[in-house]
């Protein structure tokens, strides 16, 4: 079973994700993990839960998610992944976080590009990849069966979903995609969304107001 643990982080309140199970394996989910202390954080609870990590793989590639890529991966010598189709946000980090008033280090290219052809293992675990484009054109999504979660990164928030005024982004797109892949899913799907709190798919089906 995977384990989820939430770290909210940066000025624009982010939700960056540690995923493991009994392994000990872990993957690093959008790490957008800003100032020192946050460094730190992450830092401990690797140690403490005396977890492996195996790679970053990210919902998307605005600023705000990869703002801790570059040094979750010397620190722990592992790739960063992400849909092939995000790769320009990646080479325009620096301009990104500049626009909204943030210094940003270079990233550097995405190391795996993850398809929706392709599940992704770790451990003992797998994530199905859903590409659900329309927030960004490379966006997707990670769930897991068994665990009865999804990672949605901005897609869908409680009550809400991702905005689509950024390059590449298409309303009509997110909202089919997000009905067509996300909602054909079981309703007591635990959400775990890039900004604000955990909702379910049954929930925001009966309640979202963009989306029903």
């Amino acid at each position: 079973m995977i384990k989820i643990e939430k770290f909210v982080v940066n000025p624009l309140g982010e939700n960056s994700y540690v995923a493991y199970d009994e392994t000990g394996e872990c993957v690093f989910i959008d790490p957008g993990f800003y100032y020192n202390e946050e460094f730190d954080e992450i830092k401990e609870f690797v140690s403490s839960n005396n977890l492996k990590p195996v790679a970053i793989v990210n919902t998307h590639c605005h600023f705000d998610h990869i703002m801790g890529v570059e040094w979750l991966r010397k620190k722990y010598g592992i790739p960063f992944l992400a849909h092939e189709a995000d790769s320009f946000w990646v080479e325009r980090a620096v301009e990104q976080g500049r626009m909204f008033g943030f210094e940003m280090n270079t990233v550097s290219p995405i190391n795996n590009f993850l398809t929706e052809q392709e599940n992704y293992a770790f451990g003992n675990s797998v994530f199905e990849v859903i590409h659900v484009p329309g927030h960004s054109p490379g966006h997707v999504c990670f769930y897991n069966k068994e665990s009865d979660i999804l990672l949605a990164g901005d897609v869908l928030f409680y009550g809400s979903i991702g905005r689509t005024d950024l390059p590449g982004g298409n309303y009509q797109e997110l909202i089919s995609g997000i009905k067509s892949k996300l909602f054909v899913l079981p309703d007591n799907t635990v959400v775990y969304s890039g900004h604000g709190p955990e909702t379910k798919l049954g929930f925001e089906k009966s309640t979202n107001p963009f989306l029903t």
